[in-house]
């Protein structure tokens, strides 16, 4: 029999639960964190933030808040810290905080990063002593939530690992290929993460440049024969790969507003200003390429010397950042090249966790999440 209490006044019964769909309601209102964490209150919490409908709907909420993420590193063994902060939303704010998520323990090193892949990123980290390096330790993190999944039996020696993701059967996969001295009779393996499965060989062009995973398909630049370089498109549903041939190896490959991006900066007008050279693989099938140059305006506060492309908002600005922090100011800045405007951005916060010493290596992360739920070795994480 369900309770209820009566008010003295007007005699109106008030029942002692919430409703299900004001539960849901308060939900979509909250951070990613808050909801994970509230899901341990009871089970039926937890169920209902598992259901796929209030995934799309918490997507829609979600993507009017992607977030910027900062990667620190000072000195070495390597002191790595991370932060995030709100992608530039009104065109007037000039300043933004950012907030602090954890510090890694100094003798462990960080020795790759992979990611943001659907909200998820990987990084692989090895404990340093003075003997010799111990077992790497791959790492699952999502930022959103400050969650992670980690492995140690992922054996992946003399090898670079990439993480994707298969948005139609809503699952991880996590790939081992060789970066060097790559032939056929090279090791490359393929797992699906949080499933019974087990390592699948795969045979495919090894990596030269950074991997993007788009829409379940993973790109990256390859040489495919001496001297003759391609782009490698590796579907994850399938685990078959088609190749698209390149004249040159092209770095500074991004995920543009769905599609495979490509963008370099060149100095122009005597190193007053930047060019951004924009190519966007517009038909994979027919291998069609659309190319713009974008010029950034002559008092643009930017040195192509100082500054790194770290990626591209849904909205399809072009985000760069200075290539280091100390105790000085740090600027990332947002370039919209249908309207042509420009906008610096200060981040805020840092000091507070490095207040002198040397200059810090700063990777900046562009979130474009896709939000669903998926598991990492029976764990579910949200992203």
């Amino acid at each position: 029999m369900s309770l209820s209490l009566r008010s003295e006044d007007r005699g109106v019964a008030i029942p002692d639960s919430i409703p299900n769909d004001l539960i849901t309601e308060i939900f979509l209102r909250l951070p990613a964190k808050s909801v994970a964490r509230f899901r341990c209150v009871s089970k039926q919490w937890r169920s209902m933030s598992h259901l796929p409908y209030f995934t799309e709907l918490f997507l829609t909420r979600s993507r009017s808040r992607p977030r910027l993420l900062f990667a620190l590193q000072r000195g070495y063994p390597c002191d790595w810290s991370f932060f995030s902060s709100p992608q530039l939303q009104n065109p007037y704010d000039c300043k933004v905080s950012v907030g602090f998520h954890m510090k890694l323990p100094r003798e462990m090193c960080t020795e790759r990063f992979c990611g943001p892949v659907s909200g998820l990123i990987y990084f692989c980290i090895r404990e340093v002593s003075q003997k010799r390096d111990k077992d790497a330790v791959h790492v699952f993190y999502n930022p959103r939530t400050r969650q992670y999944a980690q492995f140690y039996e992922l054996k992946t020696d003399f090898s670079e690992s990439f993480l994707g993701f298969d948005p139609i059967d809503k699952q991880f996969k996590f790939l081992s290929m060789s970066r060097l001295y790559c032939n056929d009779k090279m090791d490359q393996r393929i797992l699906t993460l949080g499933t019974l499965s087990r390592w699948r060989k795969i045979q495919c062009p090894c990596p030269l440049s950074e991997v993007v995973c788009i829409n379940g398909v993973m790109y990256y630049s390859a040489e495919v024969s001496e001297r003759s370089f391609a782009i490698v498109c590796f579907d994850l549903r399938s685990e078959k790969y088609k190749i698209i041939e390149a004249k040159l190896y092209l770095q500074g490959l991004f995920n543009y507003k769905g599609k495979l991006g490509r963008i370099k900066l060149k100095d122009v007008k005597g190193g007053n200003t930047l060019a951004l050279h924009v190519k966007v693989l517009e038909d994979v099938q027919k291998e069609i390429w659309s190319k713009n140059v974008y010029t950034l305006p002559e008092n643009a506060p930017v040195e192509r010397r100082n500054v790194n492309i770290a990626g591209v908002t849904a909205t399809g600005e072009i985000v760069l950042s200075e290539k280091y922090t100390s105790s000085e100011r740090f600027y990332v800045f947002y370039f919209n090249p249908e309207r042509n405007t420009f906008q610096r951005v200060e981040i805020q916060g840092f000091g507070r966790y490095y207040h002198q010493g040397p200059a810090h290596s700063v990777s900046v992360f562009v979130d474009q999440v896709v939000l669903s739920e998926a598991s990492v070795k029976g764990k579910r994480v949200w992203y």
